[in-house]
């Protein structure tokens, strides 16, 4: 009888703890899907091509993280599917207990993420955090690695980023030249070419070729 009574007064002391926990795990949930999934690549990409044509407000901020959401999505599929199935399921069932599921979730993640992540990331951030450098890739704490795979993300984005200004700087230096040429110094040059690189996008399908080379370029 004395242990029913130690294990109800443990239930409820329990029990705020429990729901503190969930509804911080709620709270932090939004931050968690940006910086450890695909998402802050592809939307870096798509607000950099966005720039390089000139558009400033089209298409519109929801729009752009709208789609980002849903590539960030089919990016994860896997990750997703996996965590479900490893821990998702079996706590549903009563089969884990939340340490354990914590541990089967970020599994999948942290696996995604060293996928992604560059050694000398990995070995500025444990420098940083003063850790000892590991040669075991499971004994990277998520410290060290959540900021190595963001910055890795960022140089990555910037790189594709990159590759597709280049095609439009090089519209936006020809039309310049040509109006100085012509003469024509009181025309906007990014009036000119603003058409002719939005006539070159939609004729090479810029939006599907942009949206199939960001998630292409996930290993």
């Amino acid at each position: 009888m004395d242990d029913l009574f130690a294990l109800a007064a443990h239930a409820r002391a329990s029990l705020p703890i429990d729901v503190l926990a969930g509804l911080t795990l709620l709270a932090l949930l939004p931050f968690v899907a940006v910086m450890t999934t695909s998402f802050v690549r592809i939307v870096v990409v798509l607000s950099l091509v966005r720039s390089a044509l000139g558009t400033a407000a089209v298409p519109p901020n929801a729009i752009l993280t709208g789609l980002a959401l849903v590539l960030t999505f089919v990016v994860m599929t896997p990750t997703l599917q996996a965590i479900s199935r490893d821990a998702v399921r079996p706590y549903a069932r009563g089969e884990l207990s939340q340490a354990a599921f914590f541990r089967r979730a970020v599994a999948p993640l942290r696996a995604f993420m060293l996928r992604q992540a560059h050694a000398k990331d990995l070995t500025l951030f444990a420098r940083v955090a003063r850790r000892p450098q590991k040669d075991a890739a499971a004994a990277v704490p998520l410290s060290v690695l959540v900021p190595a795979f963001v910055v890795g993300e960022l140089r990555s984005a910037f790189a594709i980023g990159v590759a597709l200004y280049l095609p439009f700087l090089a519209i936006a230096l020809a039309v310049a030249a040509i109006l100085m040429g012509l003469g024509m110094l009181m025309l906007s040059p990014p009036i000119v070419s603003l058409p002719i690189k939005l006539l070159l996008f939609v004729s090479v399908d810029g939006w599907a070729l942009v949206c199939a080379g960001v998630t292409g370029s996930f290993r």
